[in-house]
């Protein structure tokens, strides 16, 4: 069913905490927008760590990780979902082609995000897509309660930058996000205004 028209779609997009927004799970956090659609959405908070290293994780799991770049890389908290449930978002394996993972969302933009443990075995090999983001829980808004959200001033939207996403040191992500709008933390006021 497609969105109506009238409708904004912030897929592939970063929501980005405005100062406000007292919520401990959100409080200056940046979501990476997975699914958004008139049914609600799913994203993943891309700038709070957990104490959790992919190495750690791997051993949980008991998978070796052969891939030393991620093996001291953070696993995140995605949001207050499904905390116990891991969530890998990386780019496509073959962009225009069906995923080669077994449960897996393809994003507009170049990315998916999977969930079956085939792309975490395919990982342990040193095999596997080169850019991954991991983390445990996702972050979820029913039918217009997003849409409702930002009206009332507890976000900003901007497309996704995925250098943001996979280049930036997590304590630089929030103030990149803002950087994509032209702002800076200091220009925003923790009181939400409606003229």
């Amino acid at each position: 069913m497609a969105m109506d028209s009238g409708l904004i779609n912030l897929t592939h997009h970063f929501l980005i905490a405005m100062p406000g927004l007292a919520d401990e799970a959100f409080s200056k956090s940046v979501v990476y927008m997975c699914e958004h659609s008139e049914r609600g959405a799913l994203g993943l908070v891309i700038n709070k760590p957990s104490d959790i290293t992919l190495k750690s994780l791997f051993d949980k799991v008991e998978l070796p990780l052969h891939r030393n770049d991620l093996t001291e890389a953070p696993v995140f908290q995605g949001g207050p979902v499904q905390t116990e449930r891991g969530f890998v978002l990386h780019e496509s394996m073959m962009p225009g082609h069906e995923s080669v993972y077994a449960s897996t969302m393809t994003i507009p933009g170049g990315l998916e995000m999977t969930t079956s443990r085939d792309v975490l075995e395919a990982l342990s090999t040193g095999a596997g897509p080169r850019k991954v983001f991991v983390s445990l829980g996702y972050s979820a808004w029913g039918e217009g309660q997003l849409e409702s959200e930002i009206s009332d001033n507890s976000w900003l939207t901007v497309p996704a930058d995925l250098t943001v996403l996979f280049d930036t040191p997590v304590e630089q992500r929030y103030d990149k996000a803002l950087m994509l709008l032209g702002l800076q933390i200091w220009m925003l006021s923790p009181v939400a205004g409606h003229a």
